[in-house]
């Protein structure tokens, strides 16, 4: 875990012409230490917790399929610990892992442990990270649309091989390489793209055990320009779990993203 200062996210730019953007929620393992304070666990369990909830590499593996793409694509890389904020939760009620202690500020760990006291405030979390980073989200977004009449957002995340207390739909298929869709945001055709890009992994799979994708609340339901899908990876296809190193799937998986990134 590092606690330094920095912003809480990075837009790496792409070409001027790319509609796409490859979006990184989960990856780092960094909490300011204004946030450390607030959480709980012991160093050692803390590093535990690290371990099962961060995407490890996925920063990694996105900034090699962005260098290997014919269209270089924009990239947003959240910097911070999702167990800082999780920007990709509803703010509200609508986020049905707020019934686990995992909306959009985590008050309970993977393992349902306590993480934060039932009485922390998490207005101060949302205002400092949270609304910022979908502030900022949302202008790239708009940033493409102006730039190329549609934004394509790609989210890489991976998830553990075996599935975690936390998980509500934890029991359907684990495929290598599974697909979350929305129902407005993702036209048949996007996946069919996503599907070929990634047959050489052992299969896709389609919404389990993670559905859905991310979209900025302001394009949410209503603007066709915006389409998106979840990239989801078991871990066991490219890394040693649940924290450990990238091994030699890394290159191949950057590739097939790679590939998807180009026929977008």
């Amino acid at each position: 875990m590092s606690t330094a200062p920095q912003p809480s996210f990075r837009l790496l730019p792409g070409d001027a012409d790319s509609p796409v953007l490859l979006h990184v929620p989960h990856g780092s393992r960094t909490i300011p230490e204004e946030v450390r304070g607030g959480i709980l666990l012991d160093d050692s369990a803390l590093e535990r917790e690290l371990d099962h909830i961060t995407d490890s590499h996925t920063a990694e593996l996105a900034a090699r399929a962005a260098a290997a793409s014919p269209v270089r694509p924009w990239s947003y890389v959240n910097a911070l610990s999702r167990l800082v904020v999780d920007p990709e939760r509803f703010p509200d009620d609508r986020e049905e892992m707020r019934a686990v202690g995992m909306g959009a500020v985590y008050t309970h760990t993977t393992h349902r442990e306590r993480l934060r006291g039932p009485d922390v405030d998490q207005h101060p979390l949302l205002e400092s990270y949270f609304h910022p980073y979908a502030r900022a989200m949302t202008e790239a977004v708009d940033a493409r649309i102006a730039a190329t009449g549609r934004a394509v957002i790609v989210d890489v995340h991976s998830y553990p091989s075996a599935p975690l207390p936390y998980e509500l739909h934890g029991t359907g298929p684990r495929p290598p390489v599974c697909l979350g869709t929305d129902p407005f945001h993702t036209p048949p055709e996007l996946r069919d793209l996503a599907e070929a890009a990634f047959d050489g992994f052992g299969g896709t799979g389609i919404d389990s055990p993670f559905a859905g994708t991310y979209v900025p609340l302001k394009h949410y339901g209503t603007d066709r320009r915006v389409t998106a899908l979840m990239i989801e990876i078991r871990r066991d296809t490219y890394m040693s779990e649940p924290g450990g190193p990238a091994g030699a799937g890394l290159d191949a998986l950057a590739g097939a993203l790679a590939e998807l990134v180009g026929s977008l």
